[in-house]
């Protein structure tokens, strides 16, 4: 058989499986975010376990399909512990793909990131490796997460690609080249909690999807937004996946959502976005509010404590923006006077750009609010 190498950064070791792992390994593979996220079998036994660690990693290094190793690391007793699996497979050609899994007690503490760092260094330079692929279901993201921070570059997700448990599963999938800083390519945007006098702003939950599905079904919303028009009819199923396509697009750095929820008792009220993020310099200001939100000030409170937070000094918790950009279909006064109030300056008209539901087109104004105005 193969030797496996030991590798280690002086805080986390890589190293060959031993048949006292086989109980940690258990208690990985039976907790819940394992089996949700991964193809383990279920129920998980200890003979899995030592199928597993006996004679799958060592035939893989033996016949060089697959680079496995125990992720070993100091808990908090000062004791070396079981802290998961990881491996390379390998696909040929220089390529290969990262595959991994954690136990329970080491997540949240970067040892898997420091893992995977000592793996992907090894296999450029032992393996002479020029691709690695990450692969993860849709919807892991913590999984996302992690290969972002070590510098995958995400290019798209793969419909019913994954197997599990007999099913096919959508999957995202990522590349990391030989060479490549493993560091973040794009900023990760976050949507901070920000509480007002009568509204906070937070991240949207799937408790909000109601209320999405109430407002983009509006008709006041469809006149002056036409993709909500586009996209009708809008149900709970039709949204399954909005929520994550908002995280999609914030994990990206394409845009950043808020929900605008009652102070007190956290009730839906509307939305504020942020697109075409540039980060120290620009972003677009969105926004839209529930039926029974509108006339009460509240979308106005929202989008100052936006516009504030986007000028804020990044070091302080904000954006450090320079510069926010906004539009308002002619007609649309609501939106015109909310924008108006906030201080955003008309500076153009891009005519007959806006379509409306009765097929006619009518002009879009654009404003922009700059950090001095605001200061001013």
């Amino acid at each position: 058989m193969a030797r496996i190498p030991t590798l280690t950064d002086g805080v986390v070791t890589l190293r060959a499986p031993r048949e006292d792992d086989v109980g940690a390994s258990v208690e990985q593979c039976q907790d819940p975010l394992t089996r949700r996220w991964t193809n383990v079998p279920v129920p998980y036994t200890r003979d899995d376990a030592r199928t597993y660690l006996r004679h799958v990693i060592p035939e893989g290094w033996a016949t060089e399909r697959e680079w496995g190793f125990v992720v070993e690391a100091t808990g908090e007793t000062g004791t070396p512990q079981f802290g998961g699996t990881i491996s390379l497979r390998n696909g040929g050609d220089g390529r290969a793909e990262i595959a991994f899994g954690a136990h329970p007690r080491v997540r949240g503490r970067g040892v898997m990131e420091r893992a995977l760092r000592l793996l992907l260094e090894w296999g450029f330079a032992e393996r002479d490796l020029r691709t690695v692929i990450w692969l993860a279901h849709r919807g892991n993201w913590a999984s996302r997460r992690l290969a972002w921070r070590l510098g995958f570059t995400v290019s798209g997700s793969l419909q019913s690609w994954l197997v599990q448990r007999g099913a096919l599963v959508d999957a995202w999938v990522g590349t990391l080249l030989r060479g490549e800083e493993m560091g973040p390519r794009t900023p990760w945007l976050e949507s901070p909690t920000i509480t007002g006098e009568r509204v906070v702003l937070r991240r949207m939950r799937e408790s909000d999807l109601p209320g999405i599905v109430e407002t983009r079904s509006d008709a006041v919303t469809q006149r002056w937004l036409q993709h909500a028009r586009d996209e009708a009819p809008h149900t709970l199923a039709s949204h399954a996946r909005f929520l994550d396509a908002a995280l999609e697009q914030a994990a990206a750095a394409e845009a950043v959502h808020w929900a605008i929820a009652d102070v007190g008792s956290d009730a839906y009220l509307g939305q504020v976005s942020l697109f075409g993020v540039h980060p120290a310099r620009e972003a677009e200001l969105a926004y839209w509010a529930h039926p029974a939100a509108r006339g009460r000030g509240t979308t106005l409170e929202a989008a100052r404590l936006l516009v504030r937070h986007c000028f804020i000094e990044a070091e302080d918790g904000g954006l450090g923006l320079c510069r926010l950009t906004a539009n308002a279909a002619a007609g649309n006064e609501a939106s015109h006077r909310l924008l108006q109030r906030i201080g955003f300056v008309r500076i153009g008209t891009e005519r007959s750009s806006t379509l409306l539901p009765d097929g006619t087109w009518v002009d879009s104004i654009h404003y922009d609010l700059l950090r001095d105005d605001l200061t001013r």
